[in-house]
């Protein structure tokens, strides 16, 4: 290991060493850009990426993207997504693997009326569910949080539903559907679903295995500065948000506003193992409790994908950005 380490330092070193051509680098998101991306745009404005030697490429997802199938194509090197879609992409002969992360939990959240004070009070409730929640964090919750007498209806991306019908929860992402049912005026509790025990990191930087193992200077440059760009992203978001902006011009100053005071309320970049061990840290041991779940969901074949060599965690545990 140390022998790994000591080469991908000195390979950043050369790859960032005056008059060496930048490295190109293409890096996917998983939705159009918003403040969730924010340290990624913050790295680009400020020129960290290019300072490490890296000519970046920043593309957006979007709806009908399927960030997963491009980059097994070749259309980018590293996406965000997560450490539970990554695990799935190997049953698919796809051998992705999350490298960092963003978010030290889960987003995703439960939006319920202020009739449901706590979980117990969930019983009995009829949840609006996207697609993906059935092959993510709805067996989980069936099974952990004792939901397997609950109704499922399809959640069509409108609050207007959940704002018709008091009986309803809705899924929602911590940074986004609370936001659009606070300007609704609407009164909503808003549950974390990670701090009912979900296991997964959130929006976590994923590669092809053959980028990783190809091209480990050019990771490790990008995950070091992507992290230096999320910590001066945290401290004055400026740089990054104009960026975003120019991006997507759709994105409003005021839902910028909300996302990045979510992520700071909730610690979602600098709690957990964050704090001692710096911004994008994962740990084996919740990479394997994920591995678990989809495991003992039936959403894996264990004979299929294995858990040892799914992941990397060299280039995170080097870069150590504190927060």
């Amino acid at each position: 290991m140390k022998k790994t380490l000591s080469l991908v330092a000195a390979l950043s070193v050369a790859l960032s060493a005056p008059g060496m051509a930048a490295e190109k680098f293409t890096f996917m998101t998983n939705w159009y850009a918003q403040a969730e991306h924010g340290g990624f745009y913050q790295a680009q404005a400020q020129n960290l990426y290019r300072d490490a030697g890296l000519d970046v490429t920043l593309k957006m997802g979007g709806p009908q993207v399927h960030t997963m199938q491009l980059m097994a194509a070749g259309q980018a090197d590293c996406i965000i997504s997560d450490n539970m879609q990554a695990l799935q992409s190997w049953q698919s002969g796809v051998e992705a693997m999350p490298v960092a992360t963003t978010f030290q939990h889960s987003a995703i959240v439960f939006i319920t009326h202020p009739d449901v004070k706590s979980q117990a009070d969930l019983q009995g409730k009829t949840f609006l569910l996207a697609s993906e929640a059935y092959t993510s964090y709805w067996p989980w919750a069936q099974s952990a949080l004792n939901l397997k007498a609950a109704r499922a209806r399809p959640y069509t991306f409108s609050i207007q539903p959940f704002l018709a019908d008091k009986t309803l929860v809705q899924q929602g992402y911590l940074t986004s559907e609370p936001f659009a049912v606070q300007k609704a005026g609407a009164q909503a509790n808003v549950y974390p679903i990670s701090e009912w025990g979900y296991p997964p990191y959130g929006n976590s930087i994923v590669c092809m295995k053959s980028t990783v193992e190809k091209r480990p200077q050019v990771v490790a440059a990008f995950v070091k500065a992507s992290m230096q760009g999320w910590k001066n992203y945290l401290q004055d978001p400026s740089a990054g948000n104009a960026l975003i902006k120019k991006e997507n011009p759709n994105m409003g100053d005021d839902q910028i506003a909300f996302s990045l005071a979510q992520m700071k309320k909730y610690q979602m970049l600098t709690g957990g193992d964050a704090q001692t061990q710096g911004i994008g840290i994962m740990t084996e041991s919740r990479l394997k409790q994920t591995y678990q779940l989809l495991v003992e969901n039936k959403l894996i074949d264990p004979a299929k994908v294995p858990f040892e060599g799914s992941y990397n965690l060299t280039f995170i545990q080097d870069a150590k950005v504190m927060p």
